[in-house]
């Protein structure tokens, strides 16, 4: 033996090292297996389990509890989107109807999906990049790709707590400043329905409220000028907002603390950002269920319209909004279950975490539309009072004759039935001349069906219902602390999905390198908080992140179930946790999520191409929103974000296929303990090296996930037993690449 050989060197030695393989089949004399880790023979399982259990210990953090990580995984998954997104979607695509498609898909792509990202991560015990470099080195550029995905998510999700936070501040106080518009000046105005009239104008005591705010709204008025301070369109800067620049300095304070040394700090966090707003969710519950209209928001909820269920954009919509709301492609999931044992129950964790998070979008959705129905009822006794006004106007001036009006109606307490009934009579009596009285019909239903997208049902639609509470600014603190809360759960995940496959692939220090990626973040993400900031934040949210998303999905399936093979898969599952999953994955993996997932790309794709993209613009002088096209230089920049996103996957796949860049297998390695090693093994053939190194057979491969026991489908048992070996599958004590113990 040389006398520099490591062997030699490290004979006597009883820590722990990792050799490469082409360093072991070299000039490396044979030790004595006995009293080695490294063996074939099982007598050493327990030194050879104490050995994993310490270097796991050593290189890779740990969840405190299965509760911690649970809690980790459903802060992750349910998010912002739970709260205004699936409620807005369950109003525009026909109430209980779409809980139809929805469920369906979170059942045959959704829940296997998540429960294959959880597993990989489980087994393989690394971030995205490092699991699907060796689930399929070619496929790589997965991993990377999943990375830019959660950063672009990152940069505007954070704006959306930053508005979080100026609305808390800003609900310390009574009445709260949405409540009512501002006032210019005062003075005499003119009597608002005598203008309409034609009359003359009477000064009448009065003040001069916004032009834009009396125009819409107070609760929009404070929105798009108070807060956002909006340009008319996504090419007007207008500069920065120096208030939400703040909040979202703010919040990426908040995050970068919670992150910052990895599941040691935000695993605390999430106990109380995770069960926070389930406490929030079920006191608004109870409170919207006591306010008067209440039910009728959520029998329209639950009315279903039948028709929208064969609407293919209603299931293209579900589609992605099961991918956002189980976080399937970013790498969070994967993250987080890479810190798990791997004897975890990871099946059990996605039907809970997924049975969860859809429990929280009904629940969300039961607690909008019970407010939303107790809001349609004050706008319409609202809309009954203003046109009765008009309807007095027109009486007093002659324009309408007061036999129109029934006896019975008293218009001190006039209801909504008294009104639609003068309605009916006037429109029947006048109906050349009704068009130009300008009354309307003020139907409850017209209010519910009114649908408010995204941010605009949190912080107009729902800001202004909390309006008409008791202890309004109470109410309004919860609300927001709950969507700070919300928000700060996914955004760790979020960073996760970004900083551990990066730390895990290119050993950068932890804390220096999550803290620049916070400065980093905020720095690019004052492109968000421009005047013009919120037009940027839709494109990114409804465009950037959802192509490329789809996509990473989609190579994943692939990646696993048709050249890792989803048998091989199920077999590792087996050994992972104790049982065979149900063949129910095996079809979804093989079969049904891959072919509706290729349906859903297709449709987005079309989609695009018939509908350009674009945006809702607030004008100021029209104080309404008017939908626009994205100019060129954003369509440029769009293209450019997606192309960003996906470009890693063919780049990674062609310089792997020209070896161009190492797929890792010259740098297969196996961990062991330092010790008295082998005596004798000259007498090994060649192929019995590589049986030794790898595995009985010699012709296998080594595997990502290290087994292998034949596995012939559903139904089928392995034709291998492992007896009651302890020391491994085949009595051999080695650790492979795939372990969290060796290299990358």
């Amino acid at each position: 033996m040389p006398k520099n050989s490591k062997v030699t060197q490290r004979e006597h030695s009883s820590e722990h090292v990792t050799e490469s393989v082409a360093d072991l089949l070299a000039l490396e004399e044979p030790v004595d297996y006995k009293q080695s880790v490294l063996n074939v023979a099982g007598e050493a399982g327990g030194k050879q389990k104490a050995v994993e259990e310490e270097l796991d210990a050593e290189d890779r953090p740990a969840w405190n509890s299965k509760l911690q990580y649970i809690l980790a995984q459903i802060g992750f998954s349910v998010g912002l989107g739970n709260i205004w997104r699936f409620p807005y979607l369950c109003q525009k695509n026909g109430g209980g109807a779409y809980l139809v498609p929805y469920l369906v898909l979170l059942i045959i792509i959704g829940i296997p999906l998540f429960f294959l990202e959880l597993a990989v991560g489980q087994r393989i015990r690394r971030g995205s990049i490092g699991v699907w470099h060796y689930v399929c080195p070619r496929l790589g550029g997965i991993g990377f790709s999943s990375c830019i995905v959660c950063l672009f998510v990152g940069l505007y999700y954070n704006v959306i707590i930053g508005w979080s936070i100026f609305y808390f501040f800003k609900s310390f106080q009574y009445p709260l400043p949405w409540s009512e518009c501002p006032v210019v000046r005062n003075g005499s105005v003119a009597g608002k329905y005598g203008a309409q009239l034609g009359m003359p104008a009477c000064p009448v005591p009065g003040r001069v409220v916004e032009a834009e705010c009396e125009k819409s709204s107070a609760t929009t008025y404070f929105w798009y000028r108070e807060a956002l301070d909006i340009s008319d369109s996504i090419s007007e800067s207008g500069g920065l907002n120096w208030k939400m620049t703040l909040c979202l300095l703010v919040a990426w304070s908040i995050v970068g603390m919670a992150v910052v040394k990895g599941i040691q700090s935000s695993g605390k966090v999430m106990y109380f950002s995770s069960l926070f707003p389930y406490v929030v969710l079920a006191c608004f519950l109870v409170r919207g269920l006591l306010l008067r209209g209440a039910v009728d928001g959520i029998l329209h909820m639950f009315t279903p319209k039948l028709d929208k269920m064969l609407d293919p954009q209603v299931w293209r919509e579900a589609a992605t909004q099961v991918f956002f709301a189980l976080g399937l492609g970013f790498g969070g999931v994967i993250a987080f279950s890479s810190y798990n044992k791997q004897d975890n129950n990871c099946h059990f964790d996605a039907a809970l975490v997924s049975f969860i998070n859809f429990f929280t979008s009904v629940l969300a959705t039961l607690v909008v539309f019970a407010v939303l129905g107790f809001k349609a009822n004050i706008m319409n006794e609202k809309c009954v009072v203003e046109n009765a006004e008009k309807i007095l106007g027109y009486l007093n001036t002659n324009v309408l004759s007061r036999d129109l009006i029934p006896p019975h109606v008293n218009f001190s307490h006039l209801t909504t039935k008294d009104y639609m009934e003068m309605y009916n009579v006037i429109m029947t009596v006048k109906e050349d001349q009704f068009s130009a009285l300008g009354l309307d019909p003020c139907l409850l239903e017209d209010e519910l069906d009114k649908s408010v997208q995204g941010t605009g049902l949190a912080f107009i639609a729902f800001t202004e219902a909390m309006t008409h509470f008791p202890a309004s600014p109470f109410w309004s603190v919860m609300f927001f602390l709950m969507l700070i809360n919300l928000g700060l759960g996914s955004m760790i995940g979020t960073m996760a999905g970004i900083t551990t496959p990066i730390i895990d692939t290119f050993k950068v220090p932890k804390e220096m390198f999550t803290v620049g990626c916070c400065v980093f973040a905020f720095f690019v993400g004052l492109l968000f908080v421009q005047r013009s900031g919120n037009y940027f934040v839709t494109m990114f949210d409804d465009y950037s992140a959802t192509l490329p998303l789809t996509l990473i999905v989609i190579l994943e399936n692939i990646a696993v179930a048709w050249i890792y093979g989803t048998k091989k898969f199920m077999q590792e599952l087996t050994e992972m946790l104790g049982f065979r999953p149900y063949r129910f994955y095996f079809y979804m993996w093989k079969f049904v999520s891959p072919l509706c997932m290729a349906i859903l790309t297709t449709a987005s794709v079309i989609q695009l191409g018939v509908t350009p993209p674009g945006y809702s613009a607030w004008i100021k002088e029209e104080a309404a929103e008017r939908y626009l096209y994205f100019p060129n230089w954003a369509m440029a920049l769009l293209i450019t974000l997606i192309v960003v996103a996906t470009l890693p996957i063919p780049v990674v796949f062609v310089l792997r296929h020209f070896h161009l860049l190492s797929d890792g297998s010259n740098t297969l390695s196996v961990s062991y303990k330092k010790g008295r090693m082998m005596k004798d093994i000259s007498n090994l053939e060649e192929n019995d090296e590589t049986r030794f190194i790898l595995s009985k057979v010699p012709s296998e491969a080594p595997s990502p996930m290290p087994t292998h026991r034949s596995y012939l489908g559903p139904g089928s048992t392995s034709p291998l037993e492992t007896g009651g070996n302890p020391n491994g599958r085949y009595g051999s004590g080695y650790l492979l690449a795939s372990t969290p113990e060796s290299e990358l």
